[in-house]
């Protein structure tokens, strides 16, 4: 099934796709169904239930704040970052909730939203289960969602529905089959993306839209610079980029020598992103929130440091970041939770390193190259957040990832395309890898790096923390 690119690179808020986006979406959606039921009045208490991955890491990953959030009505792209603290505590002092502002029923959180830890449900190990009943207590309406990475959610009826595809002029499941096309129109890659885009909205609209995005991620990147103090959870992790930033403006005289000082840079764009990711703040998922540094780092570069900056090559960058998206959303998963951090970081990369060799003038087939050098050397990457907070390594992680980018897209531009191992291929390994793994290293907190801090420790750590956090500010 084709997806519009608008649908990878979705508007939101930190710090997780899977564990905030979708969650909230899904709340949201359960809210809009019972007003569609027009049972919406009668609701006098709502259950919540977290399962899998959602109940192991959901507190440290804003879950619990989004799915209250979406149960009043609110969507990611649309909600205000700088109001969330407040509507929150509304909620809870007042232990209600306002159904989509048209009625209010009683909540308590600490009762009513459940952490089901070392529970599963089927399909998809990020689960939630809503129940709303009336006063009777009867139940009004009752729906299991999946969040599946990247913020897409599925309602379990759903999950044996047909994928019907889109009617695209130009379908495509694979990698060989999208450069088949390139070949017979005589098209690039971001062409033939485009011409399908346009089943959903008009060029014009597609230009705004992903300029749009572009610019939020403009804007994540200066008030991650200028943002000081901590990073909300209790792990006291400082926020380095405005010091970065100001390190690197001093030096600048000296590191226009080093012909690596791009990286320094590019490795700032990331942070900056990522710790603004990690504070509630508005970013885009590219195509995940926990990987949404790197496409911007990767941009910001082509912007300060390449000739091959313009508004048309972002656009050009993003329609061919998304098309390779949709073979990694078709053929394996963008989900840690599903494959590891593979499938975030590693696709991020691989995104970014096409989307690069598309503007640094690529063809198709160098395109296809970067994208596979791109994840083929993020395979079997984990998904282990220290504390359940997309922190240590995330912000780090995302440094390599646009780093291993830029390497991959120079280097598939140093050959004519031609390589042993195709982008299929190595999305096909992602996949099996992905199933091999162990659910401990797939953003539950119950492995690697996310183990070696003793949890004794992170707990000593959050309870004495009395350093103020800094949370999007208006």
């Amino acid at each position: 099934m084709v997806v519009s690119i608008f649908d990878f690179f979705s508007i939101g808020i930190g710090p997780s796709s899977s564990h905030t986006v979708g969650p909230m979406r899904a709340a949201r959606s359960f809210i809009l169904a019972l007003d569609r039921k027009k049972v919406i009045y009668e609701v006098h208490s709502i259950r919540v239930e977290l399962f899998g991955s959602l109940a192991m890491t959901g507190e440290g990953h804003g879950t619990d704040r989004a799915v209250l959030l979406g149960l009043e009505g609110y969507a990611p792209e649309q909600v205000d970052p700088c109001r969330v603290d407040g509507i929150l505590e509304r909620i809870y002092t007042s232990h209600s909730l306002r159904l989509l502002g048209k009625t209010v029923t009683p909540f308590d959180v600490k009762k009513d939203l459940l952490f089901r830890k070392g529970k599963t449900l089927p399909f998809h190990s990020n689960a939630m289960r809503l129940t709303a009943k009336n006063r009777k207590g009867e139940k009004c309406h009752e729906a299991i969602f999946y969040s599946v990475g990247g913020g897409f959610i599925i309602a379990h009826e759903d999950i044996h529905k047909n994928e019907t595809a889109a009617l695209v002029p130009f379908p495509y499941s694979t990698g060989e089959e999208l450069l088949g096309l390139c070949k017979l129109t005589g098209k690039t890659i971001d062409g033939i993306v485009l011409e399908n885009e346009k089943v959903w909205r008009s060029e014009e609209a597609i230009r705004t839209g992903l300029l749009q995005r572009w610019h939020i991620m403009q804007g994540a990147v200066k008030r991650g610079c200028e943002r000081e103090g901590f990073l909300p959870g209790g792990l006291n992790v400082r926020r380095r980029a405005p010091q970065i930033y100001r390190d690197l403006l001093e030096r600048r005289g000296e590191l226009e020598k080093d012909p690596t000082h791009f990286m320094d840079w590019t490795s700032l764009f990331a942070i900056a992103v990522n710790e603004e990711n990690a504070s509630y703040g508005r970013i885009v998922t590219a195509p995940t929130n926990g990987a949404a540094g790197i496409i911007p780092a990767v941009l910001h570069y082509v912007q300060n440091f390449t000739p091959h900056y313009s508004e048309d090559n972002v656009i050009r960058f993003l329609l061919t970041a998304g098309g390779i998206c949709q073979l990694f959303k078709k053929n394996a998963s963008i989900s840690g939770a599903e494959v590891g951090c593979q499938g975030e970081v590693g696709v991020a990369c691989s995104l970014a390193a096409a989307g690069l060799a598309a503007i640094m003038g690529g063809t198709p087939e160098q395109v296809e190259n970067a994208a596979e050098i791109g994840i083929e050397h993020n395979l079997g990457l984990t998904c282990d957040p220290v504390a359940g907070l997309v922190q240590i390594p995330c912000i780090e992680r995302n440094t390599m990832g646009a780093i291993k980018a830029i390497n991959a897209a120079k280097l598939s531009l140093l050959g004519d395309g031609t390589h042993s191992i195709t982008l299929d291929e190595a999305i096909r390994s992602m996949h099996e890898i992905g199933l091999d793994m162990k659910s401990k290293y797939k953003e539950t907190s119950e492995g690697g790096l996310a183990t070696v801090v003793h949890k004794d420790r992170i707990r000593e750590r959050q309870l004495l923390s009395l350093i103020p956090v800094t949370l999007p500010q208006c």
